[in-house]
């Protein structure tokens, strides 16, 4: 039989998306491949369906690099509903208790968002994308089930309170890959004793993306597919190196790009110091990414089919 042909074009780039809520970030993946035609897509870190915003998609060789975006710290701006507990700990799910709520202080809430912040334990939700016994655990909690979970070491940075409203609250939150939003609001509500859950949920920034980079929904993709095609939608990309600007780069001549093309280490005696670093060929082309090693190689580890 004959070698099977990808379907799609061979599209390469980074594109922002804003992720529309009730949407799964998979599903708004796949949304935009199809628009774009492209042949290979993936996104770096998801969203719930609830949570709108930053949803970085990498096409074609870019998602060489996606892992990078996955490692990266988060920022986000969530709306905590006081009163009322769901099962999943956002407004999607079932009410499972409602309690009082007295008057709060600005300066009571903050209180108990500061003592939420700093390195913790943090239990995953039976509602998320964890793996466990080789199943999703929302698979198992669909099928009525609660597991006993592990848990893990986050980060948070920032949780500052923006606005205190009448059984609302709004925050702005900065933390490290790997925390659930919603069981940061669920223990919030439990250190205030009213119990809470995530009424809404906007993804800000992925660094080295920040709050003022633009966001490209998919009825604009949708627009400007119908009225330029394609070339109007590959406009939109951005190189694969724009997501990794906080890396250092290291420029290299022929001798050296070649040989790093074959995977081979090479000796730099007076390159970077230790960790990742973007690598460029004498042209300034983007051909991967390395790592400089501490006795003063650099050696390859992602690098893009054909050099860029």
């Amino acid at each position: 039989m004959g070698r099977r042909r990808n379907k799609g074009r061979p599209v390469t780039g980074v594109l922002l998306l804003d992720k529309p809520r009730g949407l799964t970030s998979n599903k708004a993946l796949q949304r935009a491949k199809a628009l774009f035609d492209a042949r290979k897509a993936g996104h770096t870190g998801s969203l719930d369906p609830l949570a709108t915003g930053a949803l970085p998609l990498c096409f074609g060789e870019a998602t060489k690099v996606s892992g990078f975006l996955l490692d990266a710290d988060k920022s986000y701006r969530v709306t905590a509903r006081f009163g009322v507990v769901t099962d999943t700990g956002d407004a999607d799910g079932e009410v499972i208790e409602r309690r009082d709520v007295p008057a709060l202080a600005v300066s009571t809430v903050q209180s108990a968002a500061d003592g939420l912040t700093g390195e913790m334990e943090q239990v995953p939700p039976m509602y998320s994308a964890v793996k466990q016994g080789g199943k999703r655990l929302y698979e198992l909690a669909r099928a009525g089930q609660s597991v006993e979970r592990q848990a893990r070491r986050v980060t948070v940075y920032d949780f500052q309170l923006l606005e205190l409203g009448d059984g609302t609250a709004e925050f702005h939150v900065h933390c490290a890959k790997g925390t659930y939003i919603r069981t940061l609001i669920e223990d919030l509500g439990e250190q205030l004793g009213v119990g809470a859950h995530v009424a809404a949920l906007r993804r800000t920034a992925v660094p080295p993306f920040d709050a003022d980079t633009r966001l490209v929904t998919l009825d604009e993709l949708e627009r400007l597919s119908e009225a330029a095609g394609h070339e109007a939608l590959d406009a939109l990309l951005m190189t694969m190196d724009t997501a990794l600007v906080d890396y250092p780069a290291v420029q290299l001549n022929d001798d050296l790009a070649r040989y790093l093309r074959h995977g081979q280490a090479v000796w730099m005696p007076h390159g970077p110091a230790p960790g990742w670093v973007r690598l460029y060929d004498p042209e300034a082309h983007f051909i991967g990414m390395g790592e400089a090693l501490d006795d003063a190689r650099v050696a390859p580890r992602r690098l893009m089919h054909g050099g860029g």
